[in-house]
């Protein structure tokens, strides 16, 4: 297993962790765990060898105006300036030279600090820090084009009608009279189809520091320009040529990611601050980062604006189809994590043929704009034009227009720009062809009608590409219902083993407003697709449910959204999509705004049952809240969707009744006999049945260590004499920890041997060791760069960790 590893692993498996010693020339003789007890907590990707200057989040043991609110403590900003000005004069005698930036005392306490990397170590021993959080990217990550004038009409927003705005509407709520924030890009508020949306208070820019939350221009030295924002803000309350789901909201805009759509903690945790202090009543955050931690310092401020009463609401992530991909702040235990869907849509089958009389048996439909422009493909012969790989450069000096543009794929980039590409260049459609054998996905939203063919059957195309024309027959085969997207990221999360998504919604090829960036004709469309697009349908839709329940506190709204989505089925295999890939299923607004019945929390999370022997006894509760005007009678059962038998026995009472108006709790004991399981994580559900009505819970309950990576974060620091300092995060422990080295040789990483060996690490944290350049029989290391790789077994899992920068041994 050991023998060898790709060497493009490197990039892919390692996350870097380089902690410096917290005394000056401290020399360690053997392995130890700093732990939460001494020193703040670390987490993420800190490199603390480099002697430059970098921003991080301290977040000080001192309670936030709302924790303290709702831990029932007294609190008040002078306090916590004074905690932090405590801190602060103590980071000043402790460091060469540190700057705070932004301040935050309302949903997190504490600030950005800028501070040379190797000085991080100093403040951590300091009282009153708590944690450290690098200042991480997050982005604004879509794919998508936009739309001419005469491509749109107000019909084309499909993906509103189908979760049942209209009906909402219909019913008289359009989410007027509630607030909803965009933490995005900034939005282009003059747009015709937005501009109802605003008063004179627009929101704030975190980017710049000033009232004006307009979307990044074309032209500014930082970077490129933006659309994504208004992108968002248009699905929540558009009320023009486009209607979004919520079209009499008001909105308020926060621009926490700048120039080419990217930003910093710092900013995202100010906006969610300044938004809840704003008075929002709903915010939607369409960014993220790849770190499944549920305490991350953008998951914790919004799992306060949550208890302040504002609906979060935040993307999943475009990081699927795996499991644990899911991110910050989609892993926050309170806000709403959203996954993405593609609406029901129509399967063509595609031949296609050559004026030589040769038909392609590997062609297949891979994406359109629309069924119309993929159908107008059939009855025409086109010229062909090779493109290569379809970079923007392979199309310069070529006439495509009314032409089939002939592309590889490769080279990095993504699909949807080649069709893109072809797009601009005047093509009316696109023959995507695989450099390597095997099959490529299908992509919704494509920008022309694309066709791909195999690797084989494209390059037999490409020998005469200036030779034969190409025809097609396309013709309907099927249709598919709503579906999850592959790039939607899966839960469940670390730590807290929460389940997520909380729900889906609709976030493939869906059309909203977009600032054009030319002055001659301002206001457009694009159709954009990812999570970023699925979460603003769900914010919109929280909108029209407190309008239409106005009562109802965040996790009421939570719930109705989770208690009445629709299950949705994988047509690859005819069952319904795990719990980790669609939540809770995906939203019906006016099923939510109706619903008589609340089970909260709208999903379930058992926790870990390690007990090999005998069984473990675990006592929980969870709540019905019956919000009718008279009284109610619920029938309760916990099922699995896997076997468990007798080895797990849920005991609640079987029948509930519950006055209206009242909240019930409702106590369980769940009893676990793990030795008879298999370890690993089960899914079920929780059903709650009253009058014919059946509330589906989603649940999940783990056995033995959970498939979680068992080694994270991790970096190694040059002492000198051959001598290093190894770090890794081992987030349950580890019943074996070894060290090997590896040379790399080609394209692939050649294992030499073991240097470092431990075992039964029962402590969770950062462990650090050193190695001295030799084999564990003593031998040294010959002279040379090498890699080190940490293989960490928890359970019956291994994962392994690539560990850079590389070493180098010099005798």
């Amino acid at each position: 297993m050991r023998k060898k590893l790709a060497a493009s692993f490197i990039t892919l498996c390692a996350l870097f962790l380089v902690l410096s010693t917290f005394t000056a020339g401290a020399q360690y003789q053997s392995a130890t765990i700093h732990k939460d007890l001494h020193i703040a907590s670390v987490h993420g990707d800190l490199d603390f060898s480099l002697n430059k200057e970098v921003t991080v989040i301290v977040e000080l043991t001192e309670q936030s105006i709302v924790e303290a609110k709702h831990s029932g403590i007294s609190q008040s900003k002078a306090k916590l300036k004074q905690a932090r000005e405590d801190v602060i004069a103590e980071i000043d005698e402790k460091t060469s030279n540190s700057q705070v930036n932004h301040e935050y005392d309302y949903v997190f306490s504490g600030f950005s600090l800028q501070i040379k990397a190797s000085e991080i170590p100093h403040i951590l021993t300091i009282p009153g820090v708590k944690a450290v959080y690098p200042n991480v990217e997050y982005t604004a990550l879509e794919t998508g084009v936009e739309l001419p004038a005469d491509a749109y009409s107000p019909h084309m927003m499909d993906s509103a009608p189908f979760i049942g705005s209209e009906e909402a509407w219909d019913a008289g709520f359009t989410g007027k009279g509630v607030t909803v924030a965009i933490i995005d890009t900034g939005v282009d508020y003059t747009h015709p189809d937005l501009a109802h949306a605003f008063g004179d208070y627009k929101g704030w820019d975190l980017v710049d520091n000033d009232n004006d939350p307009q979307e990044t221009p074309v032209g500014d030295p930082r970077g490129n320009s933006t659309t994504h924002g208004t992108h968002v803000a248009g699905t929540v309350a558009a009320n023009g040529l486009i209607k979004g789901v919520a079209p009499d909201a008001t909105l308020l805009a926060y621009r926490v990611l700048g120039p080419g759509g990217s930003g910093t903690t710092q900013n995202v945790v100010a906006g969610i601050e300044r938004a809840v202090q704003d008075g929002a009543d709903v915010m939607n955050l369409s960014l993220g980062n790849s770190v499944n931690s549920p305490d991350w310092a953008t998951s914790i401020a919004l799992d306060w604006a949550m208890a302040e009463g504002v609906v979060a609401v935040t993307s999943n992530g475009n990081s699927g189809p795996n499991n644990w991909t899911v991110g910050s702040p989609g892993t926050s235990r309170e806000a709403i994590s959203v996954g993405a869907t593609q609406l029901p849509y129509n399967v063509f089958t595609a031949k296609t043929m050559s004026s030589d009389g040769v038909s392609y048996a590997s062609s297949a439909v891979q994406g359109h704009p629309s069924e119309e422009a993929l159908l107008a493909l059939n009855g025409k012969d086109f010229k062909l034009v090779d493109v290569g790989f379809g970079a923007p450069g392979d199309f310069v000096g070529k006439d495509l227009t009314g032409k089939i543009a002939l592309i590889s794929r490769g080279a990095g980039i993504p699909f949807v720009d080649k069709a893109s590409e072809a797009k601009k260049a005047g093509a009316v459609g696109a023959i995507l062809y695989n450099n390597v054998a095997g099959t490529m996905p299908n992509i919704p939203g494509m920008a022309v009608p694309t066709i791909m063919l195999s690797q084989a059957d494209g390059l037999a195309l490409l020998a005469k590409v200036n030779e034969v024309t190409v025809s097609f027959e396309i013709d309907f085969s099927a249709e598919v219902g709503e579906t999850v997207a592959d790039f939607s990221s899966r839960g469940p999360v670390t730590s807290t083993w929460m389940i997520k998504p909380d729900v889906s919604a609709p976030g493939v090829n869906i059309t909203s407003t977009v600032p054009t960036h030319n002055p001659a004709n301002p206001y457009g469309y694009a159709a954009f697709q990812g999570t970023s697009m699925a979460a603003p349908h769900v914010a919109g839709a929280a909108a029209l449910i407190l309008q239409a329940n106005q009562s109802w506190g965040v996790y009421e709204v939570k719930s109705a959204l989770m208690n009445t989505a629709e299950d949705m089925i994988n047509p690859a295999t005819g069952k319904s999509y795990p719990y980790n890939t669609q939540g809770a299923g995906s939203i019906r607004v006016l099923d939510a705004i109706k619903t008589e019945t609340l089970v909260l929390p709208g999903s379930y999370s058992f926790g870990i049952f390690e007990r090999t022997e005998g069984t473990q006894l675990d006592r929980q509760q969870f709540q019905i809240k019956n919000t009718s005007n008279k009284a109610k009678q619920y029938s309760v059962k916990f099922n699995f969707n896997r076997e468990v038998g007798s080895n797990v026995r849920v005991s609640t009472t079987s029948t509930v009744r519950v006055n209206p108006g009242v909240t019930q709790n409702v106590n369980l004991s769940v009893m676990v006999n793990g030795a008879n399981l298999q370890p690993g994580y089960y899914e079920g559900y929780l059903t709650v049945t009253e009058g014919g009505k059946v509330i589906e819970v989603p649940t999940i309950l783990f056995i033995g260590q959970p498939d979680y990576p068992r080694v994270t974060l991790t970096g190694v620091t040059a002492l000198g004499n051959n001598n290093f300092e190894v770090y890794a995060h081992l987030p349950g422990g580890a019943d074996s920890y070894e060290l090997a080295i590896y040379r790399l040789v080609g394209s692939q990483l050649a294992y030499l041997g073991d240097v470092y060996a431990a075992q039964d690490i029962k402590e969770h944290g950062i462990y650090e060791h050193n190695w001295n350049g030799t084999f564990l029989n003593g031998s040294v290391v010959p002279n040379g760069t090498y890699y080190l790789v940490a293989w960490v077994t928890k359970g019956d899992r291994t994962d392994y960790a690539i560990i850079e920068p590389p070493v180098t041994i010099r005798r």
